[in-house]
């Protein structure tokens, strides 16, 4: 086998430890789609189940994390992934990881309100005149804990009242944004999702509205910092794992030092292995091959906008080779275009668009499709067709539209 070292290095790794076994990508692949319930779709699962396995779904817009859900439960559409988060209240829409808009799992808002206050701060940004002072942004999260605890306002009702609350300098308008400027709170709506004081609501018409998470699940408070992080670094191995702090870092967005001293701070938790000869860690003993013998072949998968596998999973090298990473990858940046997954491995590129009940997707393959996998690939396109409750249309060809911004 011939040892590469796409990985990157894996700067926390103990050079006199044990290197652990050599895993192909082969390997690695495998074990990430059955963890993902891609490799066959999950039988029974609920969407919480899936999406706690997937670390989130991306759910800025909303019909993509629809579909990365219900592309991993069997007989599922995007009516039970609404159902989920607006009737049962057992997903949650919500910040998540990057700051970027995401579905979580009810059940687990102590842990990823807990992980995500207790990350380093991020760079700041703003100049300034238009920056708060900490005593202004903990005033803020509380306006806001208040006015949401049994409320859904717009964001310009919430506005009134976190101005109502605090003080007039919230209100001024000071953010660059679009083609406007917003209101000097706004920089703290992050902050106060990541405290449990805020998560998204229903719509109302075409208006986003703002609630408290405790209408999801009363009486929840973030978990102990420490004890979050580390959960959701083991919840991170165990699905896009063997990885290093450094992939872990450009998932959350965050300082790779800072990651690798909190890999560090987990010991014998831990354990080093490679990845195509390059180092990498895993969780202590998981060693064992997921996959279901009697399950079918991996074959092919439509990927949604931001699906957590095709962001989430590293190297890039190794996920996104040659071709299909030029195609697929904006800038470097995962996510911005659906993917073609093939055995794992992303294959080329895809886009939707919907016509009344008419979807017609358009597939742009980056390597050649055997007669078998292009049979795979309309058994795929009915799918989605079934979950986004549409009547699909295949188009291979050139996908002439851009990445999402």
């Amino acid at each position: 086998m011939t040892h590469r070292t796409a990985q990157g290095p894996d700067r926390g790794a103990d050079p006199g430890a044990d290197p652990g076994p050599d895993l192909t990508w082969a390997e690695v692949s495998a074990r990430r789609l059955a963890r993902n319930a891609l490799s066959a779709p999950s039988k029974g699962a609920r969407p919480a189940d899936v999406v706690g396995a997937m670390c989130g779904a991306h759910a800025q817009v909303l019909s993509a994390a629809e579909l990365s859900v219900g592309l991993r439960i069997d007989g599922a559409t995007r009516t039970d992934v609404r159902e989920a988060l607006w009737d049962e209240r057992s997903l949650v829409k919500t910040f998540g990881p990057r700051g970027t808009v995401h579905l979580l799992p009810t059940r687990d808002l102590p842990m990823w309100t807990g992980a995500l206050s207790a990350l380093p701060p991020s760079r700041i940004s703003h100049a300034k005149h238009v920056r708060m002072t900490p005593e202004q942004s903990e005033a803020v999260v509380e306006a806001v804990a208040a006015a949401l605890a049994d409320a859904e306002l717009t964001m310009d009702e919430l506005t009134e009242a976190v101005v109502a609350a605090t003080g007039p300098w919230a209100g001024e308008l000071v953010m660059p944004a679009f083609q406007g400027m917003w209101p000097r709170w706004r920089q703290a709506l992050g902050t106060a999702a990541n405290r449990g004081a805020l998560c998204f609501g229903p719509n109302r018409g075409r208006k986003v509205t703002y609630t408290s998470p405790q209408r999801w699940l009363p009486g929840f408070e973030p978990a102990d910092g420490r004890a979050a992080l580390a959960g959701l670094v083991k919840r991170y191995l165990y699905a896009y794992g063997p990885a290093t702090p450094q992939n872990f870092a450009r998932w959350l967005a965050v300082p790779e030092r800072w990651a690798v001293e909190l890999f560090d701070s987990l010991g014998d938790a831990l354990e080093h292995v490679r990845v195509e000869g390059a180092a990498a860690r895993q969780l202590a003993g998981d060693t064992a091959d997921p996959a279901d013998p009697a399950a079918p072949e991996t074959g092919v998968r439509l990927l949604s906008y931001f699906d957590a596998y095709a962001v989430a999973g590293q190297p890039r090298e190794l996920l996104y080779p040659g071709a299909a990473g030029e195609r697929a990858l904006a800038g470097g940046q995962a996510g911005n275009f659906p993917v073609l997954l093939v055995a794992g491995t992303v294959a080329g590129v895809w886009h939707q668009r919907r016509s009344g009940r008419k979807l017609h997707i358009t597939v742009e393959p980056s390597v050649p499709l055997t007669a078998a996998r292009q049979r795979e690939l309309h058994d795929q396109v009915e799918r989605v067709g079934e979950i986004l409750e549409g009547k699909p249309e295949l188009t291979i060809g050139t996908v002439s539209v851009g990445g999402h911004a």
